[in-house]
């Protein structure tokens, strides 16, 4: 085997080290503030070793994040000293280029210490659904999107810069919750580090280096092994991204290189940065490369510094996927979301079987609304929303999924209990599934309303929209039709998705998710399959009739198998 643990000791060592973030990951569920946390999960916790080497990260991370962390924060620890640092520090940033890619994204992270001498660091980002500036995607610069906070301590030797917490409460607009997340933030870093100076401990270990060295080696061979699968050359793929009106489409142009255990992505030929906030720092472009390699090579083994070490990515500086300060990044996800698809576009012919259709989770919807009660108090919620999941070869897309994004959906209660507004109805759309011999998965509508009685929030009430897929529905694959398209209503007209929304009591606002797209030709469907799609409110007779050729009762919705053969044959030229 080589190295210094034996294979059982060794697994029992991988498996305590993702409980301990895992239980860190807890600590942020049962302490946090804000419902964009408790419920929809947008955060993630890691450790690394003394190098800034990831060694573990939660198993319910987001892979923007994390991905993201595990480049900025190597690049941080590279560049502090280690005079610069010491047991009871804590450190705090939100600089877009230097982690996640906007300020939204607020990392906490500190140096772990055991028995004196410094093991490791440990850190968590937090999706703060509050920082402050103008909530919208057509900011023009990142000094519009909030409060910037530079890599500075907020505990020094375990005391806390009171002066920054307060410059930070005087920029948000609910500044209990935003203190009370950094908080969370803390006490998970907190419970991360107790729990590895306890391992250390029970095992009679005077730090990481030994351990991350074998899990790290091991895992980098095991996903080049992988890589050595797939026939070495330059597989191409583009994807035409929409922009708000008035505005050119965006292109991100994608070649994979595979020669032997590596893989170089290249983004040359991409669309220049824009005057708006869909701009992608770098480590957000990687984050999402990363997130499509992992899932088609080497998808289970966890996620570490050596799933990263085989793969190498060149994104031209000044380009929507590598912006330069101070473009606006805090719709960066409209755009960086996109890049496992292309990816996956690419790849598709080489590795049929480990990639899906385009989803309509692809980007995730943020829709943040605030305003204030009628009674003066402010409200702020973000709710971040799934669509339709592609099809894969052998599966059916999933409904509501935010892909690649991971995350949750945020229930309807907690969403009521944080706003005065009101959810008047959420269902999935029939029909909104991409044909296909494996369906796309189903959009879903959300309709909120601004209630006009004695419980009325003073008016204005702001809706910022980060979205995508209202004119470009997701793609099919293999024959595989696209899924539906999203769609936004405001008192039945529609609105402006990639604005700030003004709304006053009375209005109704209506959001679609967009379907996922099909996988292969739906003339190959299984018409048992269809005719289930149909009793489950899935697909309208009328579509299977036109989409799979499968010809139902209207009454009974049997099946009509002659009928359905003849359709089909015809539907083939045969």
């Amino acid at each position: 085997m080589g190295g210094k643990f034996d294979p059982v000791t060794l697994e029992i060592l991988w498996r305590r080290l993702i409980s301990i973030v895992d239980e860190a990951d807890t600590t942020v569920a049962r302490t946090a503030f804000s419902s964009l946390l408790r419920d929809a999960h947008d955060y993630t916790c890691m450790f690394t070793d003394r190098k800034g080497r990831e060694l573990a990260q939660g198993t319910f991370a987001t892979p923007g994040q994390s991905g993201a962390m595990a480049l900025g924060i190597k690049r941080m620890v590279e560049n502090l000293t280690p005079e610069g640092f010491g047991p009871g520090d804590v450190f705090i940033t939100n600089d877009p280029w230097a982690l996640a890619g906007h300020l939204n994204d607020v990392c906490v992270m500190s140096p772990i210490y055991h028995r004196g001498r410094h093991v490791g660091f440990t850190a968590c980002v937090f999706h703060h659904a509050d920082i402050g500036g103008r909530v919208s995607s057509d900011n023009h610069d990142v000094f519009e999107d909030g409060l910037f906070i530079p890599l500075v301590k907020l505990y020094d030797g375990g005391v806390m810069n009171e002066a920054l917490m307060e410059m930070i409460r005087w920029n948000v607009r609910t500044p209990e919750e935003v203190i009370g997340d950094i908080r969370s933030q803390i006490a998970a870093n907190h419970v991360c580090s107790e729990k590895i100076r306890q391992m250390l401990d029970d095992y009679g270990m005077e730090g990481l280096d030994e351990l991350a060295d074998e899990i790290i080696g091991r895992t980098e061979r095991s996903m080049r092994t992988s890589i050595q699968e797939v026939p070495d050359g330059i597989y191409r793929a583009q994807g035409i991204i929409e922009q708000m009106e008035g505005k050119d489409d965006l292109v991100i142009r994608v070649a994979v290189e595979v020669r032997g255990d590596s893989i170089t992505v290249d983004l040359e030929g991409s669309s220049d940065q824009v005057d708006w906030g869909g701009n992608v720092v770098y480590n957000f472009t990687y984050a999402y490369v990363f997130m499509a390699m992992k899932s088609m090579f080497d998808p289970d083994i966890p996620n570490n510094d050596g799933c990263a070490a085989p793969i190498a990515m060149k994104a031209p500086e000044g380009s929507v996927v590598n912006c330069k300060f101070p473009a606006a990044v805090a719709a960066r996800m409209q755009i960086g979301h996109f890049i496992t698809e292309i990816i996956y576009r690419a790849m598709a012919e080489a590795l049929p079987g480990r990639v899906i259709a385009g989803s309509g989770g692809t980007p995730a919807t943020m829709n943040v609304m605030y305003g204030r009660r009628h009674d003066g108090t402010p409200f702020h919620s973000v709710r971040i929303r799934g669509g339709g999941m592609g099809a894969g070869r052998d599966r059916d897309g999933e409904y509501c999924y935010i892909f690649p994004a991971n995350g949750a959906n945020t229930p309807v209660e907690i969403f009521e209990s944080d706003t005065p507004l009101i959810v008047e109805k959420r269902e999935l759309i029939t029909d909104s599934g991409g044909p296909g011999r494996m369906k796309g998965g189903l959009g879903r509508r959300v309709v909120i309303r601004i209630p006009d009685d004695d419980s009325a929030p003073i008016p204005p009430i702001h809706l910022g929209i980060q979205a995508g897929r209202y004119r470009y529905p997701p793609e099919g694959l293999f024959g595989g039709g696209p899924g539906a398209g999203a769609r936004f209503l405001v008192n039945g007209r529609p609105g402006n998705p990639y604005g700030l929304t003004l709304l006053k009591p009375g209005d109704e606002v209506v959001m679609d998710a967009a379907g996922g797209g099909g996988y292969g030709d739906p003339m190959e469907r299984d018409p048992e399959a269809v005719q289930r799609d149909v009793r489950e409110g899935y697909v309208s007779l009328e579509a299977a009739r036109a989409d799979y050729g499968v010809v139902l009762d209207p009454e009974t919705l049997a099946l009509d198998s002659e009928e359905t053969a003849r359709l089909r044959a015809s539907a083939k030229g045969g």
